[in-house]
C-alpha cells in the first residue's frame, strides 16, 4: 500500500499543473477514480468531485493538485522571457532551475532555464549581492532566437504558462525529494483511500475534492457538496524552527493565517493520533492558508480541519519521508471509519 502511495506520488509530481493549467492532471484524476469504481465529475470551475460512499454526517477531504509556476508576462527584446509568478515563494528559488513554457497559439512545449541577468560569475561579480526579482531574472529559451521577433514567431507570448521542472528523487531511505511535493502527496493519499476504500466500515459519507486553484487562494471556495457539514484539508505539515513537525510525523494544524481550525475537529485528530501512537505534531503556521480554510472565507458553514506529511522547505525544493506519509495515511482511515 505504501508503496504505491509514494509512486503515485512521484507520477503527480512529475506532471505540470500550475495553478490554472490543471488540466491533464485533473483528467488523470478523474481516470484514476473511475479505475477504482469511484463515481467522480468534473466541476465546472475544474476541481474533480468524488462520492466514496457512506451514510450520514457527510465529511468532505480536500487535497489541491494546482502548484506553483509562473507566466511569460512579456518577450524581452533580446528574445528571452519576463515572468509573472504563480503561487507565493521568492525568486530566487528558481535560479538555475530548468522549467517548460506551454504555448497557447501552438498547444506546443518549449524548455529554458530560469536564470539570473548576466548568471556568469566570471563576468558578474554582484551576481550573489543582487535582490532576485521578476526584473533581473528571465527565462532563457533552449531555442535560437534573439529578438522578440524571433521568439513570437516560434509560438511563445505573453500569457503562455510555465511550469517548473520537479527533479523529483527518491532515495532507498524513503525520502522522496521534489518540487511541488506541496499538494501532490496529499492528492496521491486521497487516491490511495479511493483505491482502497472498504465503504462497508464507513462511519459517514465521505467525499474527495482535488482543487485546481489553491495556491491562489480560492480553490475549494466553490462546488463544494451542500450537504457536507466538514472538510479536513490533506496538505503538507511545513517543517521549521519554533515547530515540532518533521518529515517522519503527520502535522496537525490548530492555527494558521485564517485563524484556529475547528475545536472539536482539531481535539478529535489528536485524540485518534494519541490513542493510536501516531507520530505527530500541533503545529501553528502564520504564513499559510489552506483550502479548508478557503471554504470558510466562502461562506461554507463548515467545521474545517488541515493534516498532512511533513513537508521540508515549503514552496522550494521540498522533502518528505515515508513514515510522515504513513502516519498521514493512517489518520485519514481512523477519521473516516472510527468518527462521526
Amino acid at each position: 500500500m505504501f508503496n504505491k502511495i509514494l509512486e503515485e506520488t512521484v507520477n503527480l509530481c512529475k506532471m505540470p499543473s500550475p495553478t490554472g493549467f490543471t488540466r491533464d492532471v485533473t483528467d488523470y484524476i478523474l481516470s484514476k477514480l473511475k479505475d477504482y469504481s469511484c463515481n467522480a465529475e468534473l466541476t465546472n470551475k475544474g476541481s474533480v468531485l468524488a462520492h466514496l460512499g457512506g451514510v450520514g454526517n457527510p465529511l468532505i477531504l480536500s487535497a489541491h493538485i494546482d502548484t506553483l509556476g509562473a507566466m511569460v508576462r512579456s518577450v524581452k527584446p533580446n528574445g528571452r522571457l519576463r515572468i509573472t509568478k504563480i503561487g507565493g515563494y521568492p525568486e530566487y528559488f528558481l535560479e538555475g532551475v530548468n522549467c517548460t513554457i506551454h504555448s497557447r497559439r501552438l498547444n506546443k512545449t518549449f524548455s529554458g532555464t530560469f536564470q539570473a541577468l548576466s548568471p556568469a560569475v566570471h563576468v558578474n561579480k554582484l551576481l550573489g549581492e543582487e535582490k532576485r526579482t521578476d526584473a533581473n531574472l528571465e527565462v532563457v529559451l533552449d531555442e535560437k532566437t534573439f529578438t522578440q521577433e524571433e521568439t513570437s514567431n516560434i509560438g511563445i507570448g505573453p500569457g503562455d504558462f510555465i511550469s517548473i521542472d520537479p527533479n523529483v528523487v527518491e532515495t532507498e531511505s524513503g525520502f522522496i525529494k521534489s518540487r511541488h511535493l506541496d499538494d501532490k502527496a496529499g492528492a496521491a493519499l486521497l487516491l490511495e483511500l479511493a483505491r482502497t476504500i472498504e465503504t462497508e466500515k464507513l462511519k459517514r459519507k465521505v467525499y474527495l475534492f482535488f482543487s485546481n486553484y489553491e495556491e491562489t487562494g480560492h480553490g475549494s471556495a466553490a462546488a463544494l457538496p451542500v450537504d457536507a457539514v466538514e472538510i479536513l484539508a490533506v496538505d503538507m505539515g511545513a517543517v521549521g524552527e519554533d515547530l515540532e513537525t518533521d518529515e517522519y510525523k503527520v502535522a496537525i494544524c490548530a492555527k494558521d493565517s485564517s485563524g484556529p481550525y475547528n475545536y472539536e475537529m482539531t481535539t478529535n485528530l489528536i485524540k485518534l493520533a494519541d490513542d493510536n501512537r501516531l507520530n505527530y505534531a500541533v503545529a501553528i503556521y502564520p504564513f499559510y492558508s489552506s483550502d479548508a480554510s478557503a471554504a470558510i472565507f466562502a461562506g461554507a458553514d463548515l467545521k474545517h480541519g488541515l493534516i498532512g506529511p511533513g513537508v521540508s522547505a515549503s514552496h522550494g525544493y521540498e522533502r518528505i519521508h515515508r513514515e510522515g506519509m504513513e502516519a498521514t495515511y493512517k489518520l485519514l482511515e481512523l477519521y473516516i471509519y472510527k468518527s462521526q
